[in-house]
């Protein structure tokens, strides 16, 4: 079997690609971060790894909130990640022990694999080890409790992805747990099938992922970005960016994790609501079970500009109450709550329809459109072509602040620095804080735009982070970044 420079083995058949062994070489980009975090482990379990496993963060370039709704996103996988040292446990052969490099922050943890479980968060939300615990529920469903072997396992963890950021640490953390388990399992590690068992297994933490995370997180490919397109089944497409063209990640250090609130799964919750709402106004017998917009467009052979004008057709009011919903469809609320509410969303009361579904059917025209002007820029240059992609990713925070209404004041000022810099951006990731993702002219422009950030917004930050962030320049909150490689696979 042959690799190519992401990992990716010989084509198996149509569409299939795999994640291939690599041997660590001393010139790896990654070899000084291994060798360090071996060293760890030997300092912890008193024996060499057998593997090594690197998976990356993600920047969103545009496409937010679209994923669960089935429609497609353009993603980038980004240098920082997950990287994870495995080793068999000898002596306890169904314990699995995870130890954190980051001792201080993260406790150690173990459990007998034979009894595994996985419990929904307690209020503040999960902890570290129960992201990594997902992963392995996810390989053991897929398997089946028959062919599930549960090997124990020594990991050591080393994770550089700013947490509750917007840049998937925590699908990152689930996804090289799949990635480990799947491998000492023996599985075929066919990177679409790894993707979709990630996407799956984060609902056991309570987050109803739509997969964009977890399918930049194995398609990746160093140089390009991905449109990522779920249906009618998972594909990965690479599209070029601008000749030039720099993305700079920038932290508002506002954190919000989406498994520890409501927030994300309400959003969720309101699409499912709207498209069933839509479905029965356009008279299909099983409107109840349509939950995502693009099942529904394809059922009524509707296109994005005439879905956009029958959700403001049929979707007239602002805010939907309870009692609303239950007239309109002929349920009690306690129907409400149990057939339409998940868990963690059984407290809301009202319901915004309307804004949410114009958002997601907008954002989806608006990928699409950036997918074709990339293409038509890789032909040839076009300053208008260019002046329209940074039009686009305006036009999509826009529509995250005032119709999804998920950013913050933190990235609010974020957002007004980069239009005094002229330079075009938006928030990334679910939102409520978290990153923006800027896109400049070139190196030089990034560099300018940086130190702007730097001097107007990291600079004036309370005295906790400024202790915390300044020795290091802010280098670890604000940087440029090039799209990475997707899932690795090491072996010493």
């Amino acid at each position: 079997m042959t690799a190519n420079g992401n990992g990716t083995g010989d084509i198996l058949g149509p569409g299939i690609e795999i994640v291939a062994q690599q041997k660590l070489q001393p010139d790896a980009k990654m070899y000084g971060r291994m060798q360090r975090l071996g060293a760890f482990f030997k300092e912890q379990f008193g024996a060499e790894p057998d593997f090594f496993v690197r998976v990356p963060g993600r920047v969103n370039i545009i496409g937010e909130h679209v994923d669960y709704c089935g429609y497609s996103v353009l993603p980038m996988a980004v240098t920082q990640s997950i990287v994870l040292a495995v080793g068999s446990n000898p002596t306890e052969l169904h314990q699995l022990q995870l130890r954190n490099l980051d001792q201080a922050n993260f406790q150690n943890f173990q459990c007998d694999l034979k009894s595994l479980s996985v419990e929904l968060p307690l209020p503040g939300g999960p902890a570290w080890y129960k992201y990594f615990m997902c992963g392995v529920r996810g390989i053991e469903e897929h398997l089946g409790r028959k062919k599930f072997s549960p090997i124990g396992m020594r990991i050591a963890v080393d994770g550089n992805v700013p947490l509750a950021a917007g840049l998937s640490s925590s699908s990152a953390m689930v996804s090289s747990a799949v990635l480990a388990t799947a491998y000492v399992q023996g599985m075929k590690l066919d990177r679409k099938e790894l993707a979709s068992i990630s996407a799956k297994c984060e609902q056991y933490i309570g987050t109803h992922s739509g997969g964009m995370d977890q399918a930049i997180a194995y398609l990746g490919r160093e140089g390009c970005a991905h449109h990522i397109e779920f249906h009618p089944q998972l594909n990965g497409t690479p599209v070029i960016l601008p000749a030039g063209k720099c993305f700079v990640v920038a932290n508002s250090l506002a954190q919000k994790n989406k498994a520890a609130s409501s927030d994300y799964n309400e959003r969720v919750v309101e699409c499912r609501l709207a498209t069933r709402w839509l479905a029965r106004h356009k008279n299909l017998s099983n409107w109840q079970e349509i939950i995502r917009f693009i099942d529904l467009e394809e059922a009524c052979g509707m296109n994005n500009e005439t879905f956009e004008s029958f959700i403001k057709e049929k979707l007239t009011k602002l805010v939907y109450t309870r009692a609303d919903i239950c007239q309109e469809w002929g349920i009690t609320e306690q129907e409400l709550e149990t057939k339409y509410l998940t868990a963690n969303t059984q407290h809301m009361q009202q319901f915004k329809l309307r804004q949410r579904a114009l958002h997601v059917i907008q954002e989806s025209g608006r990928v699409v459109k950036f997918r074709k002007i990339c293409e038509q820029l890789a032909l040839h240059a076009s300053e208008e072509d260019i002046k329209q992609l940074g039009l686009l990713m305006r036009q999509s925070h826009e529509s995250l602040r005032e119709l999804y209404e998920c950013s913050h004041p933190d990235v609010e000022r974020l957002i007004a620095i980069s239009e005094k810099q002229n330079v075009s951006a938006r928030v990334t990731g679910a939102g409520w804080g978290g990153c923006i993702v800027a896109m400049c002219d070139s190196q030089e422009d990034a560099a300018k735009y940086i130190k702007a950030l730097k001097r107007d917004y990291y600079s004036q930050l309370p005295p906790h982070l400024l202790e915390r962030h300044q020795p290091n320049d802010f280098n670890e909150v604000v940087f440029a970044t090039l799209p990475g490689n997707g899932a690795e696979l090491f072996v010493p």
